[in-house]
């Protein structure tokens, strides 16, 4: 267990954080989505697979979750814990290439504290939230052109955050350097209908093609 101060423009706070070192020199920071915290089954189990793999895992909380609220609160607050998860990933292990990965919200957050200037090797989207479900006029893709480092968009074909999958598309294709790994009839949160899989299953099911991507 870590705890990381983070200086939010409201003042100063802690997050909680669980550190586990591989040997691979490679870190991968897990940020959670918007209604769950660190220690959800699905990000345990992304992240112990990770590991068994020999890659370093860092899964933190953002301050809203911390303070035992639902909502999250500004962009600024997650921009701002995002970069200080990223000093301590290099204080951990200075020489390991950084990833910043996170289900939903948290991947979202990471892609616009990167736009801004946050330094890491790449991002992993689990779930990219391209809008609101049923909201496509709302995209949340001003960003993304911004970013230089390669990104993974790992999806399901059946998510209602990116339907339709033409306008998904169109969205990547404004990336620099991107690709997606689909799930055939995942939803959401990967989930398969008619196919029953424990939340932690689920999550452990992504590792492989991640660290596939972090190795190329």
């Amino acid at each position: 267990m870590r705890t990381i101060a983070v200086e939010l423009p409201s003042g100063p706070t802690t997050v909680s954080a669980d550190w586990s070192p591989g040997e691979r020199g490679t870190t991968v920071m897990i940020a959670h989505g918007a209604g769950a915290g660190k220690d959800h089954p699905f990000l345990c189990g992304f992240a112990g697979a990770l590991g068994a793999l020999g890659i370093s895992t860092l899964r933190f909380n953002f301050p809203y979750v911390e303070q035992g609220r639902r909502m999250p609160g500004p962009a600024v607050h997650a921009i701002t814990t995002w970069n200080a998860v990223v000093d301590l990933a290099r204080a951990e292990d200075p020489h390991a290439s950084l990833w910043a990965t996170g289900k939903s919200y948290g991947g979202r957050m990471a892609s616009m504290a990167v736009a801004e200037g946050m330094d890491v090797d790449g991002l992993v989207y689990l779930g990219y939230p391209l809008h609101p479900p049923g909201r496509p006029e709302k995209p949340r893709i001003e960003h993304l052109p911004a970013i230089a480092v390669p990104q993974l968009f790992v999806e399901g074909t059946n998510d209602p955050f990116i339907q339709p999958l033409e306008q998904f598309d169109e969205a990547v294709a404004m990336c620099r350097d991107a690709e997606v790994a689909w799930i055939d009839g995942g939803g959401h949160s990967f989930e398969v209908k008619g196919r029953r899989r424990a939340a932690d299953e689920i999550g452990a099911s992504l590792a492989p093609l991640v660290a596939d991507f972090l190795q190329r």
